[in-house]
């Protein structure tokens, strides 16, 4: 039987961090002048940088079933100097690898959670994540800077008159939890997840309420009481990130 997560002391992880301490966060806004939104989340010594372009019209699936609302589609990469060896570019093997479409999908699915695609109206707005550095929990790193990308976009065309009503409906974010040395921690760095036994990626909204969970054991197992414990981890986790990207938002 696998044994209980016990909470770390300050000096068992890599960076010197506590068990339920998130790697320090700060967003930069506007940091693509061309972009309706963007920011640059870093997180640690992960940079994402998180852009929102709009396109005044709908995929032709959308078309073809005469639907009224919006849509938000997202694309992902890491920049080939993000990771200590050089990664190579998806354009280079014509196709995009399956990790990078997992992800970018990931974050389509967290920001239409984010909206009421009605009030959206007929357009389709763009979500791009670009890693310039990756150091763990690019994914989430995503979602969380996506989301303030996003609501930089919304205001910018509520203010231009292209948006009569707000669709943001709940603020969203995601935020990485595992087991390390039979430890539960929050937000995993590449050490730590390089290790992890178990490993969880959790998107939530601002009513408490799950959008995705992703988690598996990696060659490991674990009990019904562990899971509970990194959900309850996760959650502390994304109160902090939702107060961190209110606080980003308002500075703005």
């Amino acid at each position: 039987m696998s044994q209980t997560p016990t909470p770390a002391s300050p000096d068992t992880r890599s960076d010197g961090r506590r068990a339920l301490q998130l790697r320090p966060i700060r967003f930069q806004n506007h940091i693509a002048p061309h972009a309706t939104g963007s920011t640059l989340i870093e997180w640690g010594n992960t940079r994402v940088i998180c852009g929102v372009t709009v396109d005044e019209n709908v995929p032709r699936w959308m078309k073809e079933q005469n639907l009224t609302s919006g849509w938000i589609t997202a694309e992902y990469s890491m920049l080939p100097y993000s990771t200590l060896q050089r990664k190579q570019r998806d354009i280079t093997k014509g196709k995009i690898d399956g990790r990078s479409q997992e992800i970018q999908r990931l974050i389509g699915r967290a920001m239409r959670a984010a909206l009421d695609l009605e009030k959206l109206g007929q357009r389709t707005i763009w979500v791009d994540c670009d890693v310039l550095q990756a150091d763990g929990g690019t994914r989430t790193a995503a979602i969380t800077g996506a989301y303030v990308a996003l609501v930089l976009a919304v205001r910018r065309l509520l203010a231009d008159g292209k948006l009569s009503q707000n669709p943001i409906l709940h603020a969203v974010a995601a935020v990485s939890v595992g087991i390390v040395n039979q430890q539960a921690l929050l937000d995993l760095n590449y050490v730590e997840d390089a290790a992890a036994a178990v490993d969880f990626n959790l998107v939530m909204n601002s009513a408490g309420e799950f959008i995705e969970l992703q988690g598996s054991g990696e060659e490991a197992t674990f009990s019904e009481q562990q899971l509970s414990e990194l959900l309850a981890l996760g959650k502390a986790g994304i109160r902090q990130l939702l107060e961190a990207q209110e606080a980003a938002l308002a500075q703005e």
